[in-house]
């Protein structure tokens, strides 16, 4: 039996033993492993404000587990800031339509080790071992239950409906990062700043530039707010072959689309998930060793079979007898047409009331204005390697090339040298350091390998200080009464004798 994605049609089975024992286990496991380690970074002030050791921009899953693996190693004066309400941070309860989630059930994702963290040990509590063994995937809306919770039970420092809207270097080495927060401009001062942005982090949707002269009430992308509702007996068009493209397909003829049309470039569907296939911690540890060239064969051969759309999904639009696939039917033009679009392709051309772009997010940081200080700076990929022969691919011409702790490097050694405290955690990092950062499978090690760099930074930044606290330190641990000298006690016996005599 496969548990229903609805999420209010899960109930406590008799063996739930609930989330206040699962918690405090947690608490248990915890305070045996001495977590979180206590706070030792020194505290520094500017402008007479407390300087935050490191700003989080994101509190999707990226963000909180970035924020609790800082916290596991005592970096305990950080924030995260994240532009959407309390629990609706990422894609999974706003743009993500797919009924569950897509990776296995068993992953370990965001849980840095901890067995009680585990997405497994909350449905369990919650819903008790029987639901978890009778459970295919996990539905979406309760994997945002769990990192509501995951974020509530580790007391991680989000603060919600903020957005950054700039940053500059200061002359100190520091960062500015202005906010807004309830409409109200303000600042923090920072030592460090994390991306953890998602799949967009640096830059934004991508569509085909004959897509953006058209009235905006014809078209969105999948990534926007659709009002599905309102396409109820409207012809729809997607296009794209890929997991969000069934998803929004699947989810108009779900809201009543009299008819969906989903428009695909290739001339089949792609079948074969090539990363997935490779996948185990030789890859999540290796891959940032590989040389340059052997990165790039990797990600380009993966990036060209395609990711697959999970079967439940292409089944989910394939049985509405009006869904319609075209296969090797690019989108080469779209006119308007009074109330309605007309799609060309070179096979034939389609009348279609509303169209969804499911064609994914491109790097331009352009798109991205908090960032405009020090775009000019950052080297990609394109700027320092030339591809094999027969595998130029503009997406990873275009990914940063990232330092060891995810930091950005400057195109020009010198002239910004800031980036070393700009960490992009987000998706883009991939041809760096490997799927590491935006999918679940290994973002608990992304987030170690993050945290890592970034406390190797602060304490060699601080090594003055930390010199000055070692030659400080005077806290004896043994007074002087542990023991008696030898050679004293020789002499006082012999002393002791010669009184004697």
């Amino acid at each position: 039996m496969t548990v229903t994605a609805d999420a209010t049609a899960m109930t406590a089975g008799a063996d739930a033993i609930g989330l206040e024992a699962l918690e405090a286990r947690l608490r248990q496991d915890l305070a045996w492993l001495e977590l979180p380690a206590k706070p030792w970074v020194p505290e520094r002030v500017a402008d007479g404000e407390t300087v935050r050791d490191v700003v989080i921009v994101g509190a999707g899953m990226a963000g909180l587990v970035a924020s609790a693996m800082l916290k596991r190693y005592g970096v305990a004066n950080h924030v995260v800031y994240d532009k959407a309400p309390a629990g609706r941070e990422g894609p999974w309860v706003t743009y993500a339509r797919m009924q569950t989630l897509r990776s296995p059930k068993q992953l370990t994702g965001p849980a840095m080790g901890l067995p009680a963290l585990t997405y497994r040990a909350y449905h369990e509590a919650r819903f008790g071992l029987a639901a978890w063994e009778a459970l295919d995937k996990i539905p979406r809306e309760i994997w945002m239950d769990y990192l509501v919770w995951y974020r509530r039970v580790l007391d991680l420092p989000v603060v919600n409906e903020t957005t950054i809207t700039h940053v500059a270097a200061r002359p100190d080495g520091l960062l500015d990062v202005a906010i807004k927060q309830g409409g109200q401009p303000g600042r923090v001062i920072a030592r460090h700043l994390v991306l953890a942005t998602g799949r967009d982090g640096l830059g934004g949707p991508y569509v085909p530039d004959f897509v953006k002269r058209l009235d905006p009430r014809f078209w969105a992308h999948s990534a926007d707010a659709i009002d599905f509702e309102a396409l109820k007996d409207k012809r729809v068009g997607v296009v794209g072959a890929g997991a969000s493209a069934m998803d929004n397909a699947a989810t108009a003829l779900e809201a009543g689309a009299a008819r969906l049309d989903l428009f695909i470039r290739r001339t089949d569907i792609p079948r074969i998930n090539k990363f997935t296939g490779i996948g185990s911690q030789g890859v999540v540890h290796g891959f940032a060793g590989l040389p340059d060239e052997w990165k790039w064969r990797f990600l380009h051969t993966t990036l060209s079979a395609q990711t697959p759309p999970p079967r439940d999904s292409t089944l989910r639009v394939s049985r509405h007898p009006h869904a319609f696939f075209h296969l090797g039917s690019p989108v080469t033009d779209v006119h308007e047409k009074g109330d309605h679009l007309e799609i060309v392709t070179p096979k034939a051309r389609y009348a279609i009331d509303f169209m969804i772009f499911a064609t994914g997010f491109n790097v331009d940081l352009g798109l991205r204005p908090e960032l405009a200080a020090f775009a000019p700076y950052i080297r990609f990929w394109g700027d320092r390697f030339a591809p094999p022969d027969g595998m130029a691919n503009a997406e990873l011409t275009y990914s940063p090339d990232l330092g060891p702790s995810f930091e950005f490097l400057e195109r020009e050694p010198g002239t910004c040298p800031a980036l070393r405290s700009i960490h992009a955690f987000n998706f883009p990092a991939t041809l760096s350091h490997g799927k590491l950062s935006g999918d679940i499978p290994a973002i608990s090690e992304g987030a170690e390998r993050l945290a890592r760099g970034i406390v190797q930074a602060l304490f060699v930044e601080d090594r003055e200080l930390h010199y000055a606290n070692l030659v400080a330190f005077s806290t004896p641990e043994l007074v002087g009464d542990e023991w008696v000298d030898a050679d004293q006690r020789n002499e006082a016996k012999q002393g002791l004798d010669h009184a004697a005599e």
